[in-house]
């Protein structure tokens, strides 16, 4: 033990003695040397209310923004992608309650060589080519301060440069993933479009008052095209009957499915895939790329599917919606039932207090 101490004990001394020196000088970046920040206060994310967060985060986005001239949207698009594969991995990502969503594992935020598995010192650390970056000016890099943890994000990013396709090509070096470049686009769109980070709001996908009916058909069995489960919700209700887009999203894919005939799928921030199916037709705001509000109308009720293009009145006229949880490297169904019930409890009490 005494001598694995004196070890990591001569190894800083070295590294520090080493970047102190003229040699390396003029080769680190200017935040090495430039004078540390006043350190904002951390606030902890588990004694704020939701307002509150997201106020927290986009002061944090734009404070890190301003150092980087990274624009907000685009790393609370990243932290929201972070946050959401943290949500399908809880315990490969497991870290202490923050404000960000961010996760590097530690060999990643100290270096792969990096001998020291709990070094913090950004000298050090940077010399190992290490993500880990001190952004709250304290001489630390911790890979659970807020601000440390966006600024280290936010360093990798501006290493490609400030343009839409530096972004992307910043992306994929990152992730190596299409799928991850695709989400934080469409996520920083939305953020961008709307000017708010609060855009989990739902609504029902039929409008209320109307003919429908529905109960619990998820993972029923299906023959036809092969045996299979029911991946959704049917809605039945009558043929024309508006479509409405569940939640704030981008619409992803748009057209013809064999299975589900006319069909749209929808993004959200929740990195969920909103599936509506056996469309009569498409609204003509609902494009591939457009972002879409809760309400808004994206089709119409229909019988579509079962066949080749066009095919129509294999069953009777009903929506299929469904939702898919994406992992980073696949996605997977999950009941849909207990989210609209909530969604159309939520949207009666809306209505009801508008009309008092």
């Amino acid at each position: 033990m005494q001598q694995r101490l004196t070890f990591r004990h001569t190894y800083r001394f070295w590294i520090k003695t080493l970047l102190a020196g003229t040699l390396l000088l003029p080769f680190l970046p200017v935040e090495v040397y430039s004078e540390p920040t006043q350190a904002a206060p951390k606030p902890q994310a588990t004694e704020l209310k939701p307002a509150e967060i997201f106020a927290a985060r986009r002061h944090l986005y734009e404070t890190i923004g301003q150092m980087t001239q990274i624009p907000w949207y685009r790393l609370a698009a990243i932290d929201q992608y972070e946050r959401t594969i943290t949500r399908a991995h809880p315990k490969d990502r497991k870290h202490p309650e923050r404000l960000t969503g961010i996760f590097m594992t530690p060999p990643a935020w100290r270096g792969w060589l990096n001998p020291d598995e709990t070094d913090q010192h950004p000298e050090s650390i940077l010399f190992f080519k290490g993500y880990g970056r001190d952004g709250s000016g304290d001489g630390i890099a911790d890979a659970n301060n807020d601000q440390d943890v966006m600024y280290s994000m936010a360093s990798v990013i501006q290493g490609y440069g400030n343009k839409q396709e530096d972004f992307n090509i910043a992306l994929w070096e990152y992730y190596h993933n299409s799928r991850a470049v695709q989400r934080i686009q469409q996520f920083a769109k939305l953020y961008e479009h709307f000017d708010n980070l609060d855009l989990f709001g739902h609504a029902f996908p039929v409008p209320l008052g109307t003919n429908y009916s529905y109960r619990s058909t998820w993972g029923t069995k299906r023959s036809w095209g092969g045996y299979r489960i029911h991946e959704g919700t049917d809605i039945f209700a009558p043929h024309g009957l508006p479509v409405r887009s569940t939640c704030y999203g981008v619409v992803e894919i748009k057209g013809w499915n064999p299975f589900g005939g006319w069909r749209i799928g929808i993004r959200d921030l929740n990195n969920h895939y909103h599936y509506y199916a056996h469309l009569s037709g498409f609204d003509k705001s609902a494009r591939i790329g457009e972002v879409v509000i809760p309400g808004q109308v994206v089709g119409w009720v229909g019988s579509s599917g079962y066949g080749k293009p066009g095919t129509q009145g294999k069953f009777p006229p009903h929506l299929h919606y469904g939702i898919y949880r994406d992992s980073g490297l696949h996605e997977w169904s999950f009941d849909p039932y207990p989210q609209l019930k909530h969604w159309e409890q939520d949207e009666r009490k809306q209505k009801s207090k508008k009309s008092k």
